[in-house]
């Protein structure tokens, strides 16, 4: 008789299992660690204690300003759509944040020593799997109880319903987020599920603004469809988890280290107040997509002229940034029609954002001292001449955006676009952080007041912008 052939899932002999793999490391971490489980459940209490309490706080304090007669009195049908909208965009951002970080991801110490071991895959992420769905269930429960105390629901039934509806649409985007990351590269269905939130915020909010500004109103619904929702998220829970248990096989080595590069990027900024890091990746990734480009030859003349040709091009290689510039518009009448009252606030702080995507090319050159002296001529020209887009864009913004914005001096509005072009201009010049500078002992310990300060450059000119807009405005 001959032996039946091997087959690939068969692990071969000797190889431990996931589970004995998982508590071997275990018991290592324990010989380092002099941790008690009372004190893992204290600081888990601590954190708990902590987000509940100014969660509840930032809760009430949003809907008392929502009904303060100093914001303005707004259609309530208009405010509830533009919820909808923004949950939707929230929805769309929050699915490629979750296509960055992985979501599941591995040490580079765990890729070395067991993803490239013959260790099954399924069992070995199947943990990480079932505690990112529970954090994840946890989470868009709080969410989704909170943006219904945040509407006014005060019944616990009606919010019990909503925390049930967000559990059960986050666990499903979560699984659903796993899938796509087993999927081999190329497919698009990640990509279109990302887009049709975005998508459908887009199009709700362009209705609302046309509607609201013909001086119609927008019905509202009688009663939220939270039970609608959880009778369409529960069993697109479940078999959106089928499918990633099925899926974690399929999941490799590559992806996993990739959300981890993201989220040690993402924890190293934090932790330096240094949000370039971060930055810096993104934009890596950015172009490493992008792969190849079409090569134009540049209008000829002066060395100026052919500089702000790059920059534009550069731009044009970049349509996300003019997405969300055009996006910000919408926005900004949005919110011109919710909160009326902080519609000049909003102007100030939407038209630095704007005006921010738009610093590509400033940044490049201000970051770099070598790419600097090979293009030749002094620091200053160089970033004036990379300043003349993000200008343009933030001044045809502007004026785009006036009609929401009704009093004030004539000379307020020029400037606070000219102190937002400038904001800009300082957030994207900031150099290298010193982490050497003073620090201050207080009563709430040691406080880094230069590392703030040189965080801080640029948002601390928008917050007074911001300042002379609510006193003069």
């Amino acid at each position: 008789m001959t032996a039946a052939p091997a087959t690939i899932a068969e692990v071969p002999a000797g190889v431990p299992s996931a589970r004995q793999v998982r508590t071997h490391l275990r018991q290592a971490r324990r010989r380092h660690h002099d941790h008690s489980l009372g004190d893992v459940l204290g600081d888990a209490y601590v954190v708990v204690l902590f987000v509940g309490m100014y969660g509840w706080f930032a809760v009430s304090a949003s809907r008392d300003l929502l009904r303060s007669p100093s914001m303005g009195q707004a259609d309530p049908g208009v405010r509830w759509w533009l919820a909808v909208a923004a949950l939707l965009a929230g929805a769309g951002l929050a699915w490629r944040g979750l296509r960055a970080l992985g979501p599941l991801l591995v040490t580079p110490a765990t890729q070395s020593w067991v993803t490239s071991a013959p260790v099954d895959r399924r069992a070995w992420l199947a943990p990480r799997l079932g505690v990112l769905l529970t954090g994840a269930a946890a989470a868009t429960a709080a969410l989704g109880a909170a943006v219904a105390a945040l509407a006014g629901v005060s019944d616990l039934s009606v919010l019990g319903w909503a925390a049930a509806a967000g559990a059960g649409w986050g666990v499903a985007a979560l699984a659903l987020s796993v899938v796509a990351q087993s999927s081999p590269p190329g497919r698009r269905w990640p990509v279109l599920l990302g887009a049709v939130p975005m998508l459908a915020a887009a199009v709700v909010t362009g209705v609302v603004v046309l509607v609201g500004h013909l001086g119609e109103g927008l019905p509202r619904p009688v009663t939220a469809p939270t039970v609608a929702l959880v009778a369409v998220g529960a069993p697109l829970a479940v078999a959106a988890i089928i499918l990633a248990v099925r899926a974690l096989p399929r999941v490799d080595r590559a992806t996993l280290t990739t959300g981890a590069q993201f989220a040690n990027a993402a924890a190293t900024a934090t932790i330096l107040l240094d949000p370039t890091m971060l930055v810096s990746l993104v934009e890596s990734r950015r172009w490493r997509r992008i792969g190849r480009v079409r090569s134009r030859r540049f209008l000829p003349g002066p060395g100026w002229w052919v500089l702000l040709q790059a920059d534009v091009r550069r731009l044009g290689r970049h349509p996300s940034a003019l997405l969300f510039w055009a996006a910000l518009i919408l926005v900004q009448y949005a919110a011109a029609l919710a909160l009326p009252g902080l519609a000049g606030a909003a102007q100030v702080v939407f038209g630095y954002v704007a005006a921010d995507r738009l610093t590509g090319g400033l940044r490049s050159i201000s970051r770099s001292t070598g790419l600097r002296r090979a293009l030749g001529g002094s620091d200053n020209a160089l970033r004036a001449i990379h300043l003349i887009v993000p200008a343009v864009g933030a001044g045809l913004w502007w004026l785009l955006t006036t009609p929401t914005v009704h009093g004030g001096p004539p000379w307020l509005a020029p400037m606070l676009a000219l102190g937002v072009v400038a904001a800009a201009w300082r957030a994207a010049t900031r150099p290298p952080i010193d982490y050497g500078g003073a620090t201050v002992n207080t009563p709430f310990g040691m406080i880094p007041v230069d590392l703030l300060r040189q965080g801080a450059r640029g948002p601390a000119l928008l917050a007074v912008l911001v300042l002379f807009q609510i006193m003069l405005g």
